[in-house]
């Protein structure tokens, strides 16, 4: 193994009050839209794109409504996470100095462009990672940007990390072994790993 690639949210951090909080607002402030979404409504959608998302919160609008809903959560959030943060999970900054070590370390989240900096600029983890993508900057699928991920960085023997069934999926069309995040989101019952906490990835590689 030569390289671990991570899913975000679920999987390095839980960022869902953060989140909640500026999609709440945007709402408020958008004409299309009367409602208020929950924490289990965002647990829900984890690891979904946006268009998908949008499907599932905003079914009575049509689908230009639900684009352009989405873009104004989207502007309201991302500059909210960047001066908020989230929560990160146990033994984060420990596990990835311990494995920046030994291996190159990516992330690859099916989040909108400027997320994953936003993680960054707060958190200031960014030293860890060699490289990251998302369907907000390509417009491809998280398994295409796995692939993606390792024809442009060159690597011969990576993992994935994450906690849904579709990072399971993605993983499996990328052709990488998947590590299980139990902690997350999701439930997943194939996996080649499974992790506990993020201080098993010690433990395991």
């Amino acid at each position: 193994m030569d390289s671990i690639i991570f899913d975000l949210d679920g999987t390095l951090w839980d960022p869902r009050e953060t989140v909640l909080t500026s999609w709440n607002r945007a709402i408020d402030e958008h004409p299309k839209v009367n409602k208020k979404l929950t924490l289990d409504d965002l647990k829900q959608t984890m690891g979904k794109q946006m268009h998908e998302i949008s499907q599932i919160f905003f079914p009575e609008l049509s689908e230009e409504d639900q684009k352009s809903v989405m873009d104004y959560l989207t502007e309201i959030e991302i500059p909210y996470v960047a001066e908020n943060g989230g929560e990160l999970y146990p033994g984060l900054e420990d596990t990835l100095i311990y494995l920046s070590g030994k291996y190159r370390l990516f992330i690859v989240s099916n989040c909108q462009e400027g997320y994953i900096e936003a993680f960054y600029q707060y958190h200031k983890l960014d030293r860890f990672f060699d490289d990251f993508e998302n369907p907000g900057r390509t417009g491809l699928s998280k398994g295409e940007n796995i692939k993606l991920v390792i024809e442009r960085n060159g690597l011969e023997n990576p993992v994935y990390v994450g906690d849904t069934q579709g990072d399971r999926d993605a993983a499996r069309k990328a052709g990488v072994p998947f590590v299980y995040a139990k902690y997350g989101f999701g439930d997943v019952g194939d996996y080649e790993y499974e992790i506990e906490n993020l201080a098993d990835l010690k433990r395991h590689f």
